[in-house]
C-alpha cells in the first residue's frame, strides 16, 4: 500500500504528536512520584526525630532509680531477712511511696532466686509480691552483669511494658534486683496523632510497639527455631500467636528506606536505631495516595501536550492565514507583542511581590521566635537570682528547710532550661510530646514564685481560688508556667498605678469537662479598639519600648497547641481578665 506524499507527512505528524504526548505523560508520572517520595521521606525523617528522641528519653528516665535504692537501708535489709514481716512492709510502703513520685508503673525487689520481696502495688489486685521470675531475661542479666533490660507482657497484668532491673550487690547484703517497669502505652497513643503509622521491632524482629493493632505482636519475617524456644522460655509477648506479617521488600530507595509491601498494601519504610534499646523504629507511609496523585500527573501532562500541539496547530493554521491576509499581519503581531510585554511585566510584579511576603513572613517568624526564647530563658533565669537571693537570707536565719526548698526549685528552673534547649535541637521537627496531667494549683504556685518580686514591688495582693483544690488539667507544664507567668506579669503592670492592686486566678470544671482558669485584675480597662486585635502580633497597649506586643501571641499559640483557647475582655467594675480553657485531667490521672 502506498501513500501520497501529503498523507505519508500527515501520518508522520500524527505519530510524532501521539508519541510527545506519551512521553510528557511518563515525565509528568516520573516527576510527581520522585517529588511525592521525597516529601514522605523528608516527613517520615521529622517522625523518625520527634519519636526517636522521645523514646529514648522515656526509657532512660528511670535509669536513676534502681541504684537510688540500693542506698536505702530497708531493702538491703530484706534481703537479709526475707521473713522479717515488717521488714517487709517497710520496704512496701517505701516502694509505693517513690514510685508515686517517679511515676513508673511498677517498682518492686527480687531475691537472688528470682521471687518478688517487695513491690509498689503491694496492696493492689494482681500484684507482683510473692511471684517468680527466674526465668525472665532482666533477672538473668542482672545477676550475671549487673543490669538487664527487657520488653515484655506482664505475667500477673498481662499488660506490656518495658523492664529495667539493677544488681543489688552492697555488703553484707545478699544479692538481690531491683527492677522498674515502664508502661509506653502513652507514647503509643501520642503517636497515633501522626501521619502514618509508627512501629517499633524488638531484636527478634517482631513488632513490640505500634500505631495498629494489628500489627502487635507479629514478627516480619518467621522466627527460627532457636527463637522460638527463646520465646517460649522467657515469654516476653504473653499469649500472642506471633503470625508473621506478609512483609516484602520491593525497592530499596536510600539508607534506612525502602519500599515494602505488607499485607498486601505498598508503604514507603523509614527506619531508625534506638540509642537506649537493641530496637529499631519504623514509620510506614502509604503509597496509594503518592500513586494517584501520579496517575493524575500523567494524564494531566498527557493533556497538557495535547493542548500544546492543537495550540501549535492553531498558530500554524492562523500563520498560514495571515500570509493570505498581509493588511492585518501587522496589527496582529503589535498585539501579540504586547500582550508578551505585558505578561512579562505582571510576572516580574507578582514575583516582586512574592519575594516580599517571603521576606515579610520570614522576619515575623524570626521575630516571634526571639521573642520567645526570651521570655522562656527570662521567666526562670529572674526566679533562679530571687531563689539564690532568698536562700542567702535564709541561710544566715538558719532555715535550713527553706533553704533545701529554695535549692529544689533552683534545680527545677535548670531543668526546665535543660528541657527548652533540648526542644530548640528538634524545632525544625515540632515536637510532640502529648499533653500530660499538671495540677493547676501547683502550676500557679510555681508561676507565683517566678513573679515574686514584681508582686512585692507593685504591693499586689493575690487571690487564688481553685474548686476543686486538685483540679488538673491536660498541658505541656512548660508551655502552661509560660503563659501564667505572661499573664500575671501583665496584670501586675497593669496595676502600677492603681490604688487598689488584686489579682485573682479563679480555676473552675465547666459542665462539659474542661478547666476554666479566670486571671483578673483591678487595673485599667482594655480600649473597646484593641480587644479585637489582642492576640494580633505587635498588638500592645503598653507605653513604646516597654514591649513588641508578642507576649500574648505567644500565649495564644500556646494555648492552642495544648488544645485550649484563650480570650480577654474587661471587667464590669474595672480591670480586665482573660479566660484560659483547657482540657481537664481524668480524676485518676496523677499530676
Amino acid at each position: 500500500m502506498t501513500f501520497r506524499p501529503r498523507t505519508r507527512r500527515a501520518v508522520v505528524r500524527w505519530c510524532a504528536a501521539l508519541v510527545l504526548v506519551a512521553l510528557s505523560a511518563l515525565v509528568g508520572h516520573h516527576l510527581s512520584t520522585q517529588a511525592g517520595l521525597a516529601r514522605l521521606r523528608e516527613a517520615a525523617e521529622h517522625r523518625l526525630d520527634m519519636v526517636a528522641t522521645g523514646l529514648d528519653a522515656e526509657l532512660t528516665r528511670f535509669d536513676y532509680l534502681p541504684a537510688l535504692l540500693e542506698m536505702t537501708p530497708v531493702v538491703p535489709a530484706l534481703l537479709n531477712a526475707p521473713a522479717d514481716a515488717s521488714l517487709r512492709d517497710a520496704a512496701n510502703r517505701y516502694l509505693a511511696g517513690v514510685n508515686a513520685t517517679a511515676r513508673a508503673e511498677m517498682l518492686y525487689v527480687l531475691d537472688a532466686g528470682g521471687t518478688s520481696l517487695a513491690a509498689s502495688d503491694w496492696d493492689r489486685p494482681g500484684t507482683t509480691l510473692g511471684q517468680h521470675y527466674e526465668f525472665r531475661p532482666y533477672m538473668i542479666d542482672a545477676l550475671a552483669q549487673g543490669r538487664g533490660r527487657f520488653y515484655g507482657v506482664g505475667i500477673t497484668s498481662r499488660r506490656p511494658g518495658y523492664y529495667l532491673s539493677y544488681a543489688l550487690r552492697r555488703e553484707p547484703a545478699v544479692p538481690g534486683v531491683v527492677t522498674v517497669k515502664i508502661n509506653l502505652e502513652d507514647n503509643e497513643a501520642a503517636w497515633r496523632k501522626l501521619p502514618g503509622d509508627v512501629v517499633v521491632v524488638d531484636q527478634r524482629g517482631v513488632v513490640i510497639l505500634a500505631t495498629r493493632d494489628d500489627l502487635k505482636f507479629r514478627p516480619l519475617l518467621p522466627l527460627d527455631a532457636l527463637q522460638r524456644a527463646e520465646v517460649l522460655r522467657s515469654r516476653p509477648y504473653g499469649e500472642a500467636a506471633l503470625a508473621p506479617l506478609r512483609w516484602q521488600r520491593l525497592e530499596a530507595l536510600a539508607p534506612g528506606v525502602q519500599l515494602i509491601r505488607v499485607e498486601g498494601a505498598d508503604r514507603l519504610v523509614a527506619s531508625r536505631t534506638l540509642r537506649n534499646a537493641p530496637w529499631q523504629l519504623l514509620t510506614l507511609d502509604d503509597m496509594a495516595p503518592l500513586r494517584v496523585a501520579a496517575r493524575n500527573a500523567a494524564v494531566t501532562a498527557g493533556l497538557g501536550m495535547v493542548a500544546l500541539l492543537l495550540l501549535g496547530v492553531t498558530l500554524w493554521q492562523r500563520r498560514r492565514a495571515e500570509r493570505q491576509k498581509l493588511a492585518n499581519q501587522a496589527a496582529l503581531q503589535a498585539a501579540h507583542d504586547g500582550l508578551e510585554s505585558m505578561v512579562a511585566a505582571r510576572t516580574a510584579q507578582l514575583r516582586a511581590a512574592q519575594d516580599e511576603l517571603v521576606q515579610a513572613g520570614k522576619m515575623a517568624a524570626l521575630g516571634q521566635m526571639s521573642a520567645g526564647l526570651a521570655h522562656e530563658l527570662n521567666q526562670p533565669l529572674t526566679a533562679m537570682r530571687t531563689l539564690s537571693e532568698s536562700a542567702a537570707i535564709l541561710l544566715d536565719h538558719e532555715r535550713h528547710d527553706e533553704v533545701r526548698g529554695n535549692l529544689k526549685r533552683i534545680r527545677d528552673m535548670v531543668d526546665r532550661l535543660a528541657r527548652l534547649t533540648a526542644q530548640l535541637k528538634t524545632f525544625s521537627h515540632k515536637n510532640q510530646l502529648g499533653p500530660s496531667p499538671v495540677a493547676l494549683a501547683a502550676a500557679i504556685d510555681d508561676a507565683r514564685v517566678i513573679v515574686a518580686g514584681a508582686e512585692q514591688k507593685h504591693g499586689v495582693q493575690v487571690e487564688v481560688d481553685i474548686e476543686p483544690p486538685q483540679l488538673a488539667v491536660m498541658a505541656d507544664e512548660a508551655a502552661l508556667g509560660s503563659v501564667l507567668v505572661n499573664l500575671m506579669r501583665n496584670a501586675i503592670e497593669a496595676m502600677e498605678h492603681m490604688p487598689q492592686r488584686v489579682l485573682r486566678l479563679q480555676g473552675r470544671l465547666s459542665e462539659d469537662g474542661r478547666a476554666v482558669l479566670t486571671v483578673s485584675d483591678t487595673g485599667p480597662a482594655i480600649r473597646d479598639d484593641v480587644v479585637p486585635k489582642l492576640f494580633e502580633p505587635f498588638v500592645t497597649t503598653k507605653p513604646a519600648g516597654s514591649g513588641l506586643g508578642l507576649g500574648l501571641v505567644l500565649c495564644a499559640q500556646l494555648v492552642r497547641a495544648m488544645n485550649g483557647g484563650l480570650r480577654a475582655d474587661n471587667r464590669e467594675g474595672g480591670g480586665a481578665y482573660f479566660v484560659v480553657d483547657l482540657p481537664a485531667a481524668s480524676p485518676h490521672a496523677h499530676p
